[in-house]
């Protein structure tokens, strides 16, 4: 499948970028990147909320992926 590449200094350039393509990326099940996160902010890339939402979504998957396995056997 291909990944949806994305400009993370487009628009309003922040936090709303990454939550918003991470929630249509698991929906979705297309793989995606951004380049440029927050690059115009004053302190560019991903501050340490940023990562505190990916790293949940991924937590949610992993339950959801283990749950759906057990649902199965």
């Amino acid at each position: 499948m291909e990944r949806i590449e994305l400009d993370g200094s487009a628009g309003e350039g922040g936090g709303q970028i990454l939550r918003t393509s991470l929630a249509l990326s698991m929906c979705t099940g297309r793989p995606m990147a951004i380049q440029r996160i927050r690059a115009k902010r004053p302190k560019p890339g991903l501050m340490r909320q940023h990562l505190t939402c990916v790293q949940a979504a991924v937590a949610g998957m992993l339950r959801s992926s283990l749950a759906e396995r057990r649902g199965r056997s």
